[in-house]
C-alpha cells in the first residue's frame, strides 16, 4: 500500500512538472513556431565547417522533431486553453 502510495504521488510530481513546463513554454508565446527557428539557425549553422558533423546534424535533427512535437499536440488549443489547463494541473 506504502508503495501504491509511493507512486501515484510521483505521478502526481510529474504530471505537476510537466504542466509546469508546458506552462513556461507558452509564456514565451512563440513556442509553436520555434521547429521554423530552430530550423532555419540549423540551416544556417550546416554551412559552417563546425556544423559539418554527423552527430551534430543528428543532435539539430532530435531537436528540431521534439519541437515539432510539442507545438503539433499542442497546435489546437489557443495559448488561454493552455495555460488554464496548466494552472489547474498544478493547483490539482
Amino acid at each position: 500500500m506504502k508503495t501504491e502510495n509511493e507512486n501515484n504521488a510521483n505521478q502526481n510530481k510529474i504530471i505537476e512538472s510537466v504542466a509546469r513546463l508546458v506552462s513556461d513554454i507558452c509564456f514565451d508565446g512563440e513556442f509553436k513556431s520555434h521547429p521554423e527557428y530552430l530550423t532555419e539557425i540549423f540551416e544556417h549553422l550546416l554551412e559552417t565547417e563546425p556544423g559539418n558533423s554527423l552527430p551534430l546534424r543528428i543532435k539539430m535533427l532530435s531537436c528540431i522533431r521534439t519541437s515539432k512535437m510539442l507545438a503539433k499536440a499542442l497546435e489546437p488549443f489557443s495559448d488561454e486553453e493552455i495555460q488554464k489547463a496548466c494552472v489547474q494541473m498544478i493547483n490539482a
